[in-house]
Parts: C-alpha cells; sequence; structure tokens
C-alpha cells in the first residue's frame, strides 16, 4: 500500500468519525474509528511482509 493509499484511507476513516459525530450516532463513530484501525493494521502487514521477501526476518 503506498502512502497516499495509505492517508486517504486514514482521513476518510477520520471524516466517518466526525460524521458520526456531527449526527450524534456512536454507531457510525465507532466504524470510523475500527475501519480506521483496520488500515493501520493492515499497512503494518503489508510492510511487514514487504521485509520478510526482501530477505529480512521478523
Amino acid at each position: 500500500m503506498n502512502r497516499l493509499t495509505y492517508w486517504a484511507l486514514l482521513v476518510l476513516c477520520i471524516a466517518v468519525e466526525f460524521w458520526g459525530i456531527a449526527i450524534g450516532s456512536q454507531d457510525v463513530t465507532v466504524v470510523g474509528f475500527f475501519a480506521g484501525l483496520g488500515v493501520a493494521v493492515v499497512a503494518r502487514l503489508l510492510y511487514r511482509a514487504d521485509q520478510c521477501e526482501g530477505g529480512e526476518e521478523a
């Protein structure tokens, strides 16, 4: 995942969180939070996979 995609997805998740706060829906806010957390975790896993393919061990 390149940096532009990573940051675009994180900004989208943060926007969903703020939208949930603005409309007063805690469910939307929680979904935005967990989506952002998922983006960060997947990006980290992809980074680690790239390192392992390059011959470096974790």
